[in-house]
């Protein structure tokens, strides 16, 4: 993959209003691979007693996580947009910790990518969430 497709992935993710709200940081990107951290804040608390980050800033995490790496494999030609993902949370994240999600674009086809991912606080071997989907591929 060329530096220049992994930059431009890199600096569209860095644009989209919504994952700059969240803090959302690339940590990784590159051949269909992508790693985006999302650091812990109280705006984010989905249940006030524990202190719990919202489902949904962990979906979204993935989620762009996951079009991340779709847009830096070397056989994806330009943007995408999700067609599905299904996320399964395996626990809550623990408060006060970062979440990272970790996104594998392991499967491109004419008009279809496919994504595999999970979300990880500081405990890597207990995955708070894990994801699989389909992402379009635009046309070259």
């Amino acid at each position: 993959m060329t530096a220049d497709k992994a930059t431009i992935a890199k600096q569209f993710i860095e644009i989209i209003p919504h994952a700059k709200a969240l803090g959302m940081q690339i940590t990784q990107i590159g051949d269909g691979l992508a790693e985006i951290t999302m650091p812990y804040d109280d705006a984010l608390i989905g249940d006030p007693k524990t202190g719990v980050i919202h489902g949904g800033a962990v979906s979204t995490l993935m989620d762009t996580c996951s079009g991340a790496a779709v847009m830096s494999h070397p056989d994806s030609p330009a943007g995408t947009a999700t067609i599905n993902l299904r996320i399964d949370y395996m626990r809550a994240a623990t408060p006060g910790q970062a979440i990272t999600a970790h996104a594998e674009c392991y499967h491109i086809t004419r008009n279809v990518a496919f994504v595999r991912a999970k979300a990880f606080d500081a405990d890597f071997d207990n995955p708070v969430a894990t994801a699989a989907g389909a992402f379009t591929v635009e046309a070259k």
